[in-house]
């Protein structure tokens, strides 16, 4: 039946003409009209469509029985046929999910809802479905794009983890050690990571399995590894000599011998039996540093392409990281050799006990502005210095070079007071560098009449130092406080003198050892003078130590102390 002659033909229930051609013509949907007796009476363009059966083979149909099945194609019971419960209530009905049986035979999903309706003065009902295959396309590629999305989400908070942990450590091997750690079994169910030596010799740094006692046994394959021969084939040696990162498959794999294969030893092989590896080059824009390789087991997917880039991303970060932690390694090395020079030895004194230490900051390089002094000067005076110039590199420590050592000649030109000498380096330092600043505390430390010891000290914008004595007594010296050096401001600084009792201990130390990001200046003082007061009987070397090590949850900065005690 034509809509043309279908709407004629439903008049007769009452069904005007225009509600009839906006039911067959307006709804997407499949819509068909049943009688009182459960056959159709009219149906949609679409409901054709979707069930693959004509107009002429619908109307005058059982509904039920030409289309509704269950999942496996058998018939339904007429009693839990939704569209025949709809002719026997007010109430509508509606089903998430019932099967119809197309013309072509196909059994095909849909959603269904059925209403009653008055078709004139009799009960019939109008249906409505829905084609669930639609939807149920679409949900599938809502669920591969989701699942896409949270792949990329899942590489790219794995690649921000792998960032933090390379960058959590200058030391590079540990650093490897916690990135092999970091990709399995994230990534891989093995990871390798072989370094290249300053001789070009290659040694295994970590290698790290999923499982635990594999891990235990692991162990034998670290160490040393023969060198690639230049001239070799093997994808090991092609990745070191500049090829780009390599994937093997499992019949790639079985044709590696165990002379040519540098990754794994024949033994490793054998033992992990791989699907999958990938080698990636540990690379910086001057030179390979090493490998990563990681691999897969059954039944771990294999590693595809955009597993390959997203590894070679991952030893790119690793190879920028081992580069950073070599060149801080020479860095290290020159700043402990610059450190052992520009730091001098005390002077030994008959009548005075020294001790002193240097002790660099956590972070940065292993030299700064932190320094202490002690020389002899004429007429029985020795001097004291302690002090802190702003930086935390080499550049630091070049400069507290030049302030130390034209302090020093000042100190033996002048012959005059601490405040004098500070007041006349103060003026000089505009000629050293424009924007150098520091702080110190300069003292003269002088024997008296009856055995008793006598101090005279001014503070460039340094923290006081601090009397201890032999009684567990400790007080700051307060007075004599001035500007830190360098600010261009030309005001007076003064002198101020105390009396170092019998067994005293006299402490000068930088501000790194006081400090705390968690803590107030006080704090930190009250910390120091209360140690301090409780380490008073230690000798000069352990007292030092002691207060270092009771300090040090607190260090974040460079520290130097420098201790004098009178000889008895």
């Amino acid at each position: 039946m034509e809509p043309s002659d279908a709407v004629p033909a439903l008049e007769r229930y009452g069904l005007s003409r225009e509600l009839m051609r906006a039911l067959l013509r307006g709804v997407h949907l499949g819509l068909y009209i049943l009688d009182e007796f459960g056959r159709i009476i009219m149906v949609n363009p679409y409901t054709e469509r979707v069930l693959g059966r004509s107009a002429h083979e619908l109307i005058g149909a059982d509904a039920h029985d030409l289309l509704h099945r269950n999942p496996d194609g058998s018939k339904l019971p007429r009693s839990k046929c939704p569209q025949l419960q709809a002719l026997g209530t007010t109430d509508s009905v509606h089903t998430e999910e019932t099967w119809f049986v197309r013309g072509d035979g196909e059994l095909i999903p849909l959603g269904l809802m059925g209403a009653p309706i008055q078709l004139d003065g009799r009960l019939g009902a109008v249906v409505l479905f829905y084609d669930l295959r639609r939807h149920k396309a679409i949900e599938l590629e809502q669920a591969a794009h989701l699942s896409v999305l949270e792949e990329l989400a899942g590489r790219l908070s794995l690649m921000a983890e792998i960032s933090t942990v390379l960058a959590s450590t200058l030391d590079k091997e540990e650093a490897l050690r916690r990135l092999t750690r970091l990709v399995v079994p994230r990534l891989a169910d093995w990871a390798v990571i072989d370094l290249l030596g300053p001789a070009g010799e290659l040694r295994r740094v970590s290698i790290v399995s999923g499982n635990r006692e594999d891990n235990a046994r692991a162990r034998q394959w670290e160490g040393a590894l023969p060198a690639p021969d230049d001239s070799s084939d093997s994808p090991m040696a092609r990745v070191l000599r500049g090829s780009p990162s390599i994937l093997l498959t499992g019949q790639e794999l079985a044709c590696l011998d165990g002379s040519s294969f540098r990754v794994f030893q024949r033994r490793l092989l054998d033992y992990i039996k791989p699907t999958s590896v990938v080698i990636a080059p540990l690379r910086t824009p001057r030179r390979v540093l090493g490998t990563i390789s990681l691999a897969r087991c059954a039944p771990t997917p294999d590693f595809d392409m955009s597993d390959l880039s997203l590894i070679d991303d991952i030893a790119g970060r690793a190879g920028l990281a081992v580069d950073n932690a070599d060149m801080y390694e020479v860095q290290r090395r020159i700043a402990e050799t610059m450190q052992r020079h520009l730091i001098s030895p005390l002077p030994a004194i008959e009548e005075l006990e020294m001790a002193a230490r240097y002790q660099p900051a956590p972070r940065g390089s292993r030299v700064g502005g932190d320094w202490y002094d002690a020389f002899p000067l004429p007429g029985g005076l020795t001097a004291l210095v302690i002090g802190d110039v702003t930086g935390h590199d080499l550049q630091a420590a070049a400069d507290m070079s030049q302030i130390r050592n034209m302090l020093r000649t000042m100190a033996w030109a002048e012959r005059t007071s601490p405040s004098q000498v500070v007041a006349r380096l103060d003026e000089a330092l505009p000629h050293i560098a424009g924007d150098l600043m520091a702080t110190l505390v300069l003292a003269l430390a002088k024997r008296c009449e009856h055995g008793r010891w006598w101090l005279r000290w001014t503070s460039a914008g340094h923290p006081p130092p601090l009397l201890v004595g032999d009684d567990g007594g400790a007080v700051f010296l307060e007075g004599a406080e001035g500007l830190l050096l360098g600010t261009g401001l030309s005001l007076e600084r003064t002198d101020a003198d105390a009396l170092i009792p019998p067994g005293g201990t006299v402490l000068l130390y930088t501000d790194g050892l006081i400090e705390n990001r968690e803590a107030s200046l006080d704090d930190g003082m009250s910390r120091l003078r209360r140690h301090a007061a409780a380490l008073a009987g230690l000798s000069l070397p352990e007292f030092c130590d002691e207060i270092l090590d009771r300090m040090r949850n607190d260090v974040m900065d460079d520290v130097a102390l420098l201790a004098l005690r009178p000889r008895p």
